[in-house]
């Protein structure tokens, strides 16, 4: 996931909660933080088998030029396991043609 680094997206956010309540981590964090407390559990939990979440600001981002607000979610991590996804599909042998 790309996040603009901005000041609406590093400010703290309400939550509003009319139909469900909000788990407390989310409440008046930015949409930064939702986002990298989001990827964090969905690989903690086992449902993504890793997540990628960078940062750049709207000059930078013409260049490449990003952060990684945390390091479990960091773009090496993300290709490295992407890598051994490959690595292991390829070793499955090809189903057999009629």
């Amino acid at each position: 996931m790309l996040l603009e680094e901005a000041s609406g997206s590093l400010s703290p956010v309400r939550a509003r909660e009319p139909h469900f309540k909000v788990f407390p981590e989310f409440k008046d964090a930015s949409y930064a933080k939702r986002y990298e407390i989001l990827l964090m559990k969905l690989v903690r939990e086992r449902l993504y088998d890793a997540a990628c979440f960078l940062m750049s600001n709207a000059q930078d981002g013409l260049t490449g030029l990003c952060r990684e607000p945390n390091s479990e979610l960091g773009f090496q991590n993300f290709v490295g396991s992407l890598i051994a996804k490959v690595i292991a599909f390829a070793k499955i042998d090809p189903p057999a043609r009629p």
